[in-house]
């Protein structure tokens, strides 16, 4: 999507921002930290960037404050000018929204989202289909140049309440409901999607099949036959841990087994 048949996009998980409970109270800080790690992905080539704001935890249900917003939008215009490389916004939990009005202002590419339909249980409690909203407010903000890739069947959740939904339907909904993409986790950060999931979804939708989770440089070139993404954060930080900084000598390492 982003310059080769499977992108790699890497996430910039920014230090924790102004309305979290973590919040330091420096903006500079929060900015050189996100930008340090984007231009470290920008001369490994990695295809594209998200931007996150994972260090907020614990997270708002379905939005953000004024102020989360304002400093993502801050952060995200200056990753945007300085690497000039595709960028995507996701803000947790499933505010998007909110991250659709930063991509529109950032001149953003695409937004990583939750909770786009059906329903589960995450963290922050119950979240149900904002697909209806999201996509017409795409549509009034004439925005439909920034594609909308929707979490299915997402990590750190439970999915008791649609069980009798398969992974397949659920993607073929998303598709319906104008998702330009679904992504495919594992059970939590780090651990890798099912290659047969990502394999039925693959079949079973003419969307974008992206993986969300525990991509690593073992199993990167497997990903990348049935995928046109990969999300990858955790397996480009020092340790291998998503808490850490961007390792560059870890974003050589998988970028070569990508381009293999």
């Amino acid at each position: 999507m982003f310059g080769r048949r499977c992108s790699v996009i890497g996430v910039i998980h920014l230090p924790p921002l102004p309305g979290s409970a973590g919040y330091n109270g420096n903006m500079e800080e929060i900015l050189g930290s996100a930008l340090d790690d984007a231009m470290t992905y920008k001369e490994e080539s990695v295809d594209a960037l998200l931007v996150e704001n994972m260090h907020d935890a614990p997270y708002l249900k379905g939005r953000v404050e004024p102020e989360t917003v304002a400093a993502m939008a801050v952060v995200a215009n200056a990753v945007k000018y300085e690497t000039v490389l595709p960028v995507g916004i996701q803000l947790l939990a499933a505010a998007n929204i909110e991250a659709l009005g930063v991509a529109v202002a950032c001149g953003s590419d695409f937004i990583r989202v939750e909770g786009f339909v059906y329903a589960h249980v995450g963290d922050e409690g119950m979240h149900e289909s904002s697909a209806a909203a999201l996509m017409r407010r795409r549509a009034y903000l004439k925005a439909g140049h920034i594609r909308v890739f929707a979490d299915i069947k997402k990590k750190h959740s439970a999915h008791a309440i649609t069980a009798d939904v398969s992974l397949t339907e659920t993607a073929r909904t998303a598709e319906f409901f104008g998702a330009d993409g679904v992504i495919v986790t594992g059970g939590f950060t780090g651990e890798p999607a099912d290659i047969r999931e990502v394999e039925s979804v693959r079949l079973a939708t003419s969307a974008k099949v992206l993986v969300g989770s525990g991509v690593t440089v073992d199993n990167i070139r497997e990903f990348s036959e049935h995928a046109d993404a990969l999300i990858v954060g955790s397996a480009f930080k020092y340790n291998g841990d998503w808490r850490n900084r961007v390792d560059q000598e870890r974003v050589k390492r998988l970028m070569a087994s990508a381009t293999k």
